[in-house]
């Protein structure tokens, strides 16, 4: 049923690959504003989906499968570009981020591994307060990744080092966004023990 939802939800699925065109190249400061507007265009799209959907009566069962699986691929496809781009890297820890992207995608898979597992059991898995929280940090942090590329010279300095304040930003909140996800995926996975043999 292709209502206007669905349609936005589609809409953000198809444009992944062209976001991820336009985040390939590193040093491509235009290419990165670019993305960053397609970016926070799929943000939007994410917002009105949900809201058009509920306010209309539209709510369906493919929005319903559609909406998760349209974020778990944007993420991931921003999460793997920027780290085989090397824009997971940062001071002190140098590509110690990358670990931080991947706590993420790995809860993203298992927490939709577990959804599949509960569903036929008719057990379903609430979404809570923090993992909105950490919907929230990813989004943000994704961002300023992907903004502190559009603009390579918003930096400030800290002694002897010089840092990109999107980037920092950015960084900062990954962390932040993978304390989220154990806690959250920790808290999920509590749920699907109780019902596992």
């Amino acid at each position: 049923m292709l209502t206007l939802p669905n349609i936005l939800t589609l809409s953000r699925i198809v444009t992944v690959p062209l976001l991820a065109f336009f985040l390939w190249w590193p040093n491509w400061a235009f290419g990165y504003g670019v993305g960053f507007a397609i970016y926070t265009l799929m943000g939007v799209t994410d917002y009105f989906d949900g809201y058009l959907a509920r306010s209309s009566g539209a709510v369906s069962r493919l929005g319903i499968f559609l909406d998760p699986i349209a974020d778990k691929i944007m993420v991931a496809a921003v999460i793997l570009v920027l780290a085989a781009q090397g824009i997971l890297r940062g001071p002190y820890v140098g590509d110690m981020h990358v670990i931080a992207g991947l706590v993420i995608l790995i809860r993203e898979i298992a927490v939709s591994g577990l959804r599949e597992y509960l569903g036929p059991l008719k057990v379903s898995i609430p979404v809570s307060r923090l993992a909105k929280w950490k919907t929230t940090f990813q989004i943000v942090c994704l961002g300023a990744l992907i903004l502190g590329n559009a603009l390579p010279h918003w930096n400030y300095w800290i002694g002897d080092f010089e840092f990109n304040l999107p980037h920092t930003v950015g960084l900062a909140t990954l962390w932040g966004a993978a304390a989220l996800t154990l806690i959250t995926g920790w808290d999920y996975l509590r749920v699907g023990l109780k019902h596992m043999d």
